[in-house]
């Protein structure tokens, strides 16, 4: 049964011997030349599930991934709901900080980390999706991981997540350092083309 679907795959919903997973199928896009299309799915779908291998390795609480195929990647089915359709308290926030630090000390990017990523389950988050994640080094990948999240939730929910998020994160001054310059030119931008 499919349950969701983006902009590169769709996510169903299976049993396989009694055990909950979700299928990720990355589908083919039509208006792509074939072989470009088959060597863009392959791919991205093997970075996705060696990232997702790798966050479980250093104890980063994202789905287990059971198996990967050329285009498909099966994985545990999650409990709870979203962040993005839930309250959320200032400890759900303080745990939010703790895994993206968590994942940036790794040198991974998560390339999309609002609360529409975020599962809630009990006091426990899981951070899903990493379709648009890669290895990196760069403080302003980094930093816009930290600024997505900022412009999703309240001020005041923002400061305790970069509060701990600054606390566990190896480079977290620096990368903090990078998101400010990235909104004075943001800002500059907006004033310049008005």
């Amino acid at each position: 049964m499919i349950i969701g679907e983006g902009a590169e795959a769709k996510i169903y919903s299976v049993d396989v011997f009694g055990k909950p997973l979700l299928v990720k199928v990355r589908e083919p896009k039509e208006y792509r030349i074939r072989e470009l299309d088959i060597s863009i799915r392959k791919s991205r779908t093997k970075r996705e599930a060696r990232i997702m291998d790798a966050l479980n390795r250093n104890n980063v609480p994202v789905p287990r991934i059971v198996a990967a195929g050329e285009f498909s990647i099966y994985m545990e089915r999650l409990s709870g709901r979203l962040m993005k359709d839930s309250k959320h308290s200032a400890m759900t926030m303080k745990k939010v900080g703790r895994v993206l630090a968590s994942i940036h000390n790794i040198d991974i990017i998560h390339g999309d980390f609002t609360p529409a990523n975020v599962m809630l389950d009990g006091g426990d988050v899981m951070i899903i999706d990493f379709g648009l994640s890669d290895y990196s080094k760069d403080d302003e990948q980094k930093a816009f991981d930290v600024l997505l999240m900022k412009r999703s939730v309240s001020p005041a929910m923002y400061r305790i997540f970069r509060d701990e998020y600054v606390a566990r994160c190896r480079k977290g001054g620096q990368i903090l350092g990078r998101l400010a310059e990235i909104e004075l030119r943001g800002r500059y931008q907006t004033r310049t083309l008005g």
